[in-house]
């Protein structure tokens, strides 16, 4: 867990003062495989440091990390982490973002792509692991863009949570561009030459056809 001063006003790093400077949480989300654990290391390089345990390593499904933070999934019944979240970066699968307390601001970047990229990616890691699934693709499809729909009829509601959708196409397309609408979403208080050095176009591997 990240420790944070006990003084915000005595003497701190260039970092604590960035974290400070933040008073919201910051959360990347989306569906899996949708691009959630680049963007955590892209805010990173920005200069908005992560929340992660590192318990899950690098593999050849992320071989820049994943970014977790075990704690999240249990936040339905425990949110404790949440106090020491101000100021970093989270990663969360969008299913549960409606757990987060209401009584915090948060920055949401959710990560969006298409839909049959991340069936192709989810498909490869599951064999890498040895999971075999028989659900057809059409049904899966039709189940993340049915959630998907609920969701976004979810969020105008949602006070507490300001969003931005990221197309993970379009950043490893126009990064330039991607990045100057994240860098907005952050007052313009990101390193963007940083981040856009992090697209690596050579780990779009599931394009669309």
């Amino acid at each position: 867990m990240p420790q944070i001063a006990e003084d915000p006003i005595a003497e701190q790093s260039e970092s604590e003062k960035t974290i400070f400077d933040r008073p919201y949480i910051t959360i990347v989300s989306g569906l899996p495989r949708s691009g959630t654990s680049m963007m955590m290391r892209m805010l990173e390089a920005g200069g908005l440091p992560a929340l992660t345990d590192e318990l899950r390593t690098p593999d050849d499904d992320n071989p820049n990390g994943y970014y977790e933070f075990e704690d999240v999934k249990s936040i339905e019944g425990n949110a404790d982490w949440i106090d020491d979240a101000q100021g970093y970066s989270v990663k969360m699968v969008y299913s549960l973002l409606k757990h987060l307390p209401a009584d915090r601001d948060y920055r949401i970047v959710f990560m969006r792509r298409d839909v049959s990229e991340i069936l192709k990616s989810q498909k490869q890691m599951l064999e890498r692991n040895g999971i075999e699934t028989d659900i057809p693709d059409v049904t899966m499809k039709a189940l993340f863009e049915r959630e998907l729909q609920q969701f976004y009829a979810w969020l105008p509601s949602q006070t507490h949570l300001n969003l931005i959708n990221i197309s993970y196409n379009e950043l490893l397309c126009r990064p330039e561009t991607t990045v100057d609408l994240i860098n907005r979403h952050f007052e313009k208080s990101l390193n963007v030459a940083a981040m856009t050095a992090l697209v690596d176009p050579t780990l779009y591997r599931h394009r669309a056809a």
